[in-house]
């Protein structure tokens, strides 16, 4: 599918047919592509925990408000990310790097988040959005369906995925083949009221 059309045609589905499975090739192609995305500094603060034991999904469910999608999908996905990686993976990241490139990176990546917990969260949750984007555009890609998700309880979703203390979650995403059609898109905002030039 053109890259057009998967953006034109992406939606929050909420219905998906159980019996449509994805292979673990076919969700970790799906995983591969989405780690694509980028992030600030190169940090790669995101961690991706793909839930495909159907106990722990129905648990999940559970604390989502029972939204089907959580177990009929054929994949679950919570988009997490870790906070410190500022602190703790700078040097993974930018190893292969000339050394001039690496203490100058080291560097500026320490002012920028240092003592800044605000910056640090926001960072973490711009990342997980465009990782969380992305997937969905190549789910859409391969002609499957996706839907984001917050409505859930996150401390009981971070219980159950044993998510550690200095990680937070930002969003699910659920992904599978539609059994229903999405409703028309409705109530968009003019496109001269949204993109401004230059200033407000």
């Amino acid at each position: 599918m053109h890259i057009d059309e998967a953006i034109r045609s992406r939606r929050a589905v909420k219905g998906y047919d159980p019996a449509f499975t994805l292979s673990d090739a076919e969700k970790d192609e799906l995983l591969q592509l989405a780690l694509l995305a980028p992030s600030a500094f190169n940090l790669q603060h995101v961690r991706l925990v793909e839930v495909s034991d159907p106990a722990q999904r129905q648990q999940l469910r559970e604390v989502a408000w029972g939204q089907a999608q959580v177990t009929d999908a054929s994949m679950l996905v919570v988009v997490c990310a870790k906070l410190d990686s500022w602190q703790e993976d700078v040097g993974r990241v930018w190893d292969g790097a000339p050394a001039e490139v690496q203490a100058y990176m080291a560097g500026a990546i320490d002012t920028y988040y240092r003592d800044k917990p605000q910056v640090q969260r926001d960072e973490t949750m711009r990342s997980c959005g465009l990782m969380a984007q992305t997937l969905m555009l190549a789910a859409r890609g391969k002609g499957l369906d996706s839907c984001p998700m917050d409505g859930f309880d996150f401390d009981a979703v971070a219980k159950l995925i044993k998510l550690p203390e200095n990680h937070v979650i930002a969003l699910m995403v659920a992904v599978g083949k539609k059994t229903i059609e999405p409703k028309p898109r409705i109530g968009k905002l003019p496109f001269n009221e949204v993109v401004l030039r230059n200033s407000f």
